[in-house]
């Protein structure tokens, strides 16, 4: 993989550069945020590894630049910050996983297959099912001018739902996509959520968007 390293920590930066190099793969570090992003924005990398606390811009503000200006470059943030809330923001923001300091460097490399296999082409900005919007940059979902109000989780079913719209997609398929490269847990927790989706987007609107197909999985049509 041809990798993009954003860490201002030097001694940590040239451990993760040299144990990545050691596997075959080509890293490229910056030390700040700006130069960060400049070297994101110019693309080619097949996965960005991205602190949050950077001089010059942080990495929040570095990913939601990113997605607006629609690089879908896979992003993993490597970070001290372990609460709740800040790995909620990081996936509201555009994240694809996240992994908290001190890291297992075996893990590490294991994610960064994992998001290189579920990296696809390069994304629209605003994806649209009939008169249901998502707008993954801004995290808003719009029932024609109804805006409507979305978990995390609840988000990324919906978007990956919608990015494979008339094609069946298997509770495996949004697991992978959706959770953690590193779940362990049950897949039916998909369809849980998946109901949780319908509830918002259809149940008030008289609609049915999500098609159920039994031992099979799911489709996102466009509602007769």
């Amino acid at each position: 993989m041809r990798l993009l390293l954003v860490e201002d920590e030097r001694p940590l930066a040239e451990m993760v550069r040299r144990g990545l190099a050691r596997e075959g793969h080509a890293v490229e570090v910056r030390h700040d945020g700006p130069t960060g992003l400049d070297a994101a924005v110019q693309g080619g990398y097949d996965v960005v590894i991205l602190d949050i606390m950077l001089p010059g811009l942080s990495g929040y503000r570095i990913l939601q630049q990113l997605r607006a200006a629609g690089v879908w470059t896979p992003v993993l943030m490597l970070t001290a910050k372990d609460g709740e809330y800040d790995e909620a923001d990081a996936f509201d923001l555009g994240a694809d996983d996240y992994l908290t300091k001190p890291f297992s460097f075996v893990v590490l490399l294991a994610r960064l297959r994992a998001l290189q296999r579920r990296a696809g082409d390069a994304r629209p900005t605003v994806l649209s099912v009939g008169d249901l919007t998502l707008d993954p940059a801004r995290h808003r979902v719009h029932r024609g001018a109804t805006e409507i109000t979305l978990t995390p989780r609840e988000f990324g079913v919906l978007e990956h739902l919608m990015r494979h719209a008339g094609e069946v997609v298997t509770k495996t398929d949004i697991l992978r996509s959706v959770w953690d490269a590193h779940y362990e847990g049950e897949v039916n927790v998909v369809e849980v959520y998946v109901g949780y989706v319908r509830k918002k987007i259809d149940a008030p609107f008289g609609t049915q968007t999500i098609e159920t197909l039994r031992g099979v999985g799911y489709r996102m049509a466009e509602p007769a």
